[in-house]
């Protein structure tokens, strides 16, 4: 039933694994660096440009570009030795905001590359990372960071409800990730409880986290069991500008891509491409093709 405690359900072998390498970092980065420690780091930076704001105030969708040099379902994906120079391109080709994987075993990702690209772009940078505890909320406004990624699957109802009130605390935003609509539920059920002025963002990842296989119908079959008023994010998958106005014509206010614009041989090209769709635009292209 709708607005009910929803159940817990177990979580993949991969994001089982994924997790606990996570806590095993925070625990060594926790012996070299204090959480008190990055807290006085985060007070000294200024407050970060709101992810609400820029995924609210695109004429159509709003494009959240990724920087990411692997992925579990691919390997290998490309090299990005310079991920300033990758950001600054998005940002040249429309991006609303900028997502930084900072995972090292399955995505090659660093804290580093969330700090540099924080410093060197005007626009809301995301930490995607399997954020599981509070010391890494810190970490990321330390970084620089927005915006962090929760990922409702790999968190029990309490714990969501902590990180959301810690991302609060810190002046973060909050992209809350769900795959199905029993996690739609459990997002809503831990919003309720997180009592803030910040309108949520939570993401459809259309990724099945069990094959890693992505079912491009995922956003639209979940997108009614989003909470009332979430900024709707349509995740993975998304290569085409007839997918983002598929998205947007589900109700998505943004999606996120990483493959497609990662791997371009121009990738502000490749985000103006798909950053340009607004409603109507199919039905004007065909009344005037050039």
């Amino acid at each position: 039933m709708r607005g009910a405690m929803p159940k817990e359900v177990p979580v993949s072998s991969f994001l089982a694994t994924a997790c606990l390498q996570a806590r095993e970092r925070v625990d060594e980065a926790r012996r070299l660096v204090s959480e008190e420690h990055l807290r006085d780091r985060a007070t000294g930076r200024g407050a970060p440009p709101s992810l609400v704001e820029a995924l609210t105030s695109a004429e159509g969708v709003a494009v959240i570009a990724e920087i990411k040099r692997a992925s579990p379902s691919k390997g290998h994906l490309a090299w990005v030795p310079d991920p300033v120079a990758r950001a600054a391109a998005y940002a040249a080709g429309g991006a609303a905001a900028v997502s930084v994987l900072t995972e090292p075993a399955h995505f090659h990702g660093t804290i580093s590359d969330l700090e540099v690209v924080s410093d060197a772009v005007a626009l809301p940078v995301i930490r995607k990372d399997f954020v599981v505890d509070t010391y890494q909320i810190w970490e990321a406004r330390a970084a620089g960071a927005a915006a962090v990624l929760l990922i409702v699957a790999a968190l029990d109802h309490d714990r969501l409800v902590e990180l959301l009130v810690e991302a609060d605390m810190a002046g973060l935003d909050v992209l809350v990730e769900v795959h199905d609509v029993d996690e739609a539920d459990r997002a809503a059920a831990a919003l309720a409880v997180w009592r803030t002025y910040r309108r949520p963002v939570v993401g459809v990842n259309a990724r099945d986290l069990n094959t890693l296989t992505v079912d491009p119908g995922r956003f639209a079959a979940c997108v009614d069991a989003l909470p009332p008023g979430a900024v709707a994010v349509a995740e993975s998958g998304v290569t085409t500008v007839e997918d983002v106005r598929r998205a947007g014509e589900a109700g998505a206010d943004a999606v996120l891509v990483g493959e497609h614009v990662v791997t371009a041989d121009d990738p502000a090209a490749a985000v103006r491409t798909l950053a340009a769709w607004r409603p109507g635009w199919f039905e004007a292209a065909e009344r005037h093709p050039r």
